[in-house]
């Protein structure tokens, strides 16, 4: 079976911020945290991102409830030079993963026409420094083994393959397999 294919669920995590990657934003572009109203930016992103009508503002305050301080403090939108917000990324809390206390990454998103131009790099070395400061040790996220450029840019940030059962330690060595291939045909 293609796992790749099959777009299997995965969890991925980073059990710690020694060594994470500095990246920083062409002038043209800049970061800010969430504002009121932003929600109805973030379903544009992610609809335009993932091509969802699922993604709506409901969902959005399943995921992130309605405290708009909160948000401010963790949701970031990654805007270009008209000031207009082109992608998202939040460093969530979840207290019911493993042990609990662990930092959640939600949400990544970029509009499709900013794809390849590695804004995501910029975008998550400073959501991982928002996690630290915000007292998170570490963070998970979950992601499908069809999004390979998204696996690839999280494990170039330090995040590795969660694997609880046999099951997530054949997925996670069809991802690298993968991974490593790909590698190797841009090499």
């Amino acid at each position: 079976m293609n796992v790749i294919a099959a777009n299997f669920p995965v969890i991925m995590r980073r059990d710690h911020w020694d060594g994470v990657p500095e990246y920083s934003l062409s002038p043209e572009y800049s970061l800010r945290f969430y504002r009121p109203g932003d929600a109805a930016r973030w379903v544009e992103i992610l609809r335009a991102a993932y091509g969802d009508d699922g993604i709506t503002e409901r969902l959005f305050e399943r995921r992130f409830g309605n405290d708009e301080d909160e948000l401010a403090r963790r949701q970031l939108f990654l805007c270009d030079s008209t000031g207009t917000a082109i992608g998202t990324a939040t460093a969530w809390k979840d207290d019911a993963f493993e042990d609990g206390g662990w930092g959640r990454v939600r949400a990544v998103a970029l509009r499709p026409e900013f794809q390849g131009r590695q804004l995501m790099r910029p975008l998550l070395t400073t959501l991982c420094r928002r996690f630290r400061e915000l007292g998170h040790e570490r963070a998970f996220l979950d992601t499908s083994t069809k999004r390979l450029p998204a696996i690839r840019l999280y494990w170039r940030f330090g995040f590795r393959g969660h694997c609880q059962t046999e099951t997530d330690a054949h997925i996670w060595r069809a991802v690298a397999e993968s991974l490593n291939s790909h590698e190797n045909s841009t090499a």
